[in-house]
């Protein structure tokens, strides 16, 4: 029997794209814990929000953080609630027309 395909969120795909134009830094977590390290990394450098965070725990696992003004939150949660940050509200998607898409 064919397995069925977990449905795409519209929302969070939107959020993706929208995490897409803000600025990214890659880390290595280190002896830290995954969060500790992103928040250490943020206040040595003197990152300002938005920004976007991947944060490498080990050769296999990465974690995404979210550089807002209310503080640090997990990329998955911003995705799919990017219309609460209002720092990403300038960034949003605007969608192709439908007179567009056909050319």
């Amino acid at each position: 029997m064919a397995r069925k395909r977990k449905r795409k969120s519209r929302r969070r795909n939107e959020g993706r794209k929208i995490l897409e134009l803000v600025p990214q830094y890659s880390i290595e977590s280190g002896e830290d814990k995954p969060v500790t390290a992103a928040r250490k990394y943020i206040s040595s450098i003197g990152i300002e929000p938005p920004a976007l965070l991947i944060v490498k725990r080990n050769e296999h696992t990465t974690d995404r953080y979210f550089w807002a003004e209310k503080g640090l939150f997990g990329a998955q949660y911003v995705e799919e609630n990017h219309f609460l940050f209002p720092s990403l509200r300038s960034l949003q998607v605007v969608p192709a027309s439908p007179a567009m898409a056909g050319k």
